[in-house]
Parts: C-alpha cells; sequence; structure tokens
C-alpha cells in the first residue's frame, strides 16, 4: 500500500492527452538548443585548433632556425 502511494506521488497520467502538448514542445525546443550549442562548441573547437596549429608551426619553425 505504501509503495503504491509513493508512486502516485511521482507518476501523472492525465486524461486529457493535450496536457502533454506543453512537454512536448518544451522538450523539442531543449532538444534543438542542445543541437545548436554542439554544433557551436564543434566550430569553437576546430578554430581553436587551427590557432594551435599555426602556433605550433611557427614555434617549430624559430626552433629550426636557431638550431644552425
Amino acid at each position: 500500500m505504501y509503495q503504491w502511494f509513493m508512486l502516485n506521488l511521482f507518476l501523472y497520467f492525465p486524461e486529457d492527452k493535450t496536457e502533454y502538448i506543453p512537454a512536448a514542445f518544451w522538450m523539442l525546443l531543449f532538444l534543438v538548443i542542445t543541437v545548436l550549442t554542439f554544433r557551436w562548441i564543434l566550430r569553437v573547437s576546430k578554430k581553436q585548433e587551427e590557432k594551435t596549429r599555426k602556433l605550433e608551426e611557427e614555434v617549430t619553425r624559430q626552433n629550426q632556425q636557431q638550431k644552425p
């Protein structure tokens, strides 16, 4: 009996299924925001990788010039 009562506190299945529409909307919105954020992070990461590679090449070039 106690378990059934506790389960009913956390589970809610409405009779009117239109109550799911706002939840679906917000879930879709957050999914889109998540995908856009992920793509933005990838783009920034690639730019940083390119800058790091150029800096690394420059340092390597300077080290090679100093050796002879």
